[in-house]
């Protein structure tokens, strides 16, 4: 089965992103490889074209021995038709370690390239740590200017065909276009709504990939606030479409991407179908009246020890 995922060009080299990706994210992470390559290999069958990974999540190995399997059994003709997204982790976010580490997730995947490469947090760490909580003492202040001058060289290389940033505030974008040669083509964050982001990034030429956008439930920096919300659940009663579309349908209707993540098979291709119908006016005016609250609070970073001592320093505004 082929997709029909709708696609946007990116960043000036003419590159597409599709419009709804799968996330591979499992919480906790790395303890069910077997069932998250059953699922990754269905949302293949089933016409996901981009996936979403980290280094940190453990997924890497699992979506390379996938596309061997998907390749084998059709439902791809190659690697060139996925998009893969990969993100450089907190403690590999150092000048000298980022092509390292883009290397390792290369090999990881059995890729030549990543589609995209992000700095997953604007925030480094010591070298050497992959855990999950991360060690508040270990935290440091990330060298906006010489880690993007690396990830500028993993582009430059061929290694990434488009660099980006993930959980960045609109602050912290403007620190790094600055001085960046390459702007980020992408902005990863756990869109709901976030107005001020969006208006910032489409001035500056930035498209934004909202993750979690049905809110995460079960993970430790999920809420299920979103998928509970009434006056979400009212619409997708009226419309006889599930809350999780509402939400997608809304995302996509804003000109940004989004990545679902489930297991569910149903789900999976539920969340798919989106495409073919829309929000009225008066729908995405309820949308726009729900009050706001920011998706990821990011308090695993946040201490008295860590760069950051509040929500607000993190995220530059309330939250």
């Amino acid at each position: 089965m082929g997709s029909n995922i709708p696609e946007l060009t990116v960043g000036s080299s003419g590159e597409t992103i599709p419009l709804v990706g799968f996330g591979t994210a499992d919480f906790p992470f790395g303890a069910s490889p077997a069932t998250m390559k059953e699922s990754i290999l269905h949302a293949m069958k089933v016409g996901y074209r981009h996936f979403d990974s980290s280094a940190v999540y453990q997924s890497e190995q699992v979506i390379g021995e996938t596309i061997d399997d998907a390749l084998r059994l059709g439902f791809i003709k190659s690697r060139d038709e996925l998009f893969i997204t990969s993100k450089l982790w907190c403690s590999n976010a150092h000048r000298h370690l980022v092509l390292p580490a883009l290397r390792q997730t290369l090999n990881n995947l059995k890729s030549e390239y990543v589609d995209l490469y992000l700095i997953h947090w604007p925030l480094s760490m010591k070298p050497g740590e992959f855990e999950l909580p991360v060690k508040k003492g270990d935290l440091l202040p990330l060298d906006f200017k010489s880690v993007w001058e690396a990830m500028e060289e993993c582009q430059n290389l061929g290694l990434a065909k488009l660099i980006g940033v993930s959980n960045f505030s609109c602050e912290k974008l403007e620190t790094l276009l600055a001085t960046a040669k390459i702007p980020p083509a992408v902005e990863m964050n756990p869109l709901w709504q976030q107005k001020k982001l969006r208006e910032f990034c489409e001035k500056k030429g930035i498209h934004i990939t909202a993750y979690s956008p049905l809110g995460a439930k079960g993970t430790p920096w999920g809420t299920n606030w979103v998928m509970d919300s009434q006056e979400l659940k009212d619409i997708a009663s009226a419309k006889g479409k599930t809350t999780a579309q509402i939400c997608i349908r809304w995302v996509y209707e804003q000109g940004v991407s989004a990545l679902v993540k489930s297991f569910n098979k149903q789900r999976m291709e539920e969340n798919l179908d989106i495409f073919e119908w829309s929000l009225s006016p008066e729908e995405c005016e309820k949308i726009s009246q729900i009050p706001q609250r920011k998706g990821c609070h990011a308090d695993l970073f946040i201490s008295d020890e860590s760069p950051f001592k509040s929500r607000f320093e993190f995220w530059d505004e309330e939250v």
